[in-house]
């Protein structure tokens, strides 16, 4: 499985942010869940033409991709995983943040939280209309992010903090997330 690279696209940091971290089957054992630096991509085992969905986890970060080279925050390798029901997806982020987003057919889920033991501070909700496409939700995200190292709340990012570890509970609707020395539990 190899999504094809877009001409003229290749850069000093192309192979390093491609390099897949984590990746995970889902329960059904259809589906693949990939991390690499910038995305999760989603894979059908019967499509190895392309991943059927991809999320964008660090956009808001290329233009920062020398500083995070200098400082070594491009090689963090980042956990992915799905939930029981394969309807979502989450994996982790700098500040102590962890995505979240729907990967049904027509799903427009995308939500940020921190894992803390104020988790209602920095959640970023992505708005959801359900007629808009996927394509529209990273333009969104990057929206709210174009100011370097602030997220969509004003809030500035911390590369020394980041949320490596996850895991979705098998049958239950909770994940455990593991930050620093601490690890938190969110129940939906």
């Amino acid at each position: 499985f190899e999504e094809p690279e877009a001409p003229g696209s290749r850069s000093f940091f192309t192979e390093i942010i491609a390099s897949i971290s984590d990746i995970k089957f889902a329960k059904d054992g259809r589906y693949i869940l990939s991390r690499d630096y910038m995305t999760l991509k989603l894979w059908d085992i019967n499509m190895d033409s392309g991943p059927v969905a991809t999320f964008q986890v660090h956009e808001y970060l290329r233009p920062k991709l020398c500083d995070l080279y200098e400082n070594d925050s491009i090689f963090d390798k980042f956990e992915c995983c799905l939930s029981g029901d394969g309807l979502r997806v989450a994996t982790g982020s700098y500040s102590n943040l962890f995505r979240v987003f729907g990967c049904a057919p027509g799903s427009t889920e995308a939500t940020t939280l921190e894992a803390s033991k104020n988790p209602m501070r920095r959640q970023v909700q992505t708005p959801s209309r359900p007629s808009r496409p996927l394509s529209s939700i990273t333009r969104a995200v990057r929206r709210g992010t174009e100011t370097p190292g602030v997220d969509a709340n004003g809030n500035s990012f911390d590369f020394t903090t980041k949320l490596l570890h996850l895991a979705w509970h098998p049958t239950e609707n909770s994940i455990a997330c593991a930050a620093a020395n601490s690890l938190y539990m969110y129940y939906a």
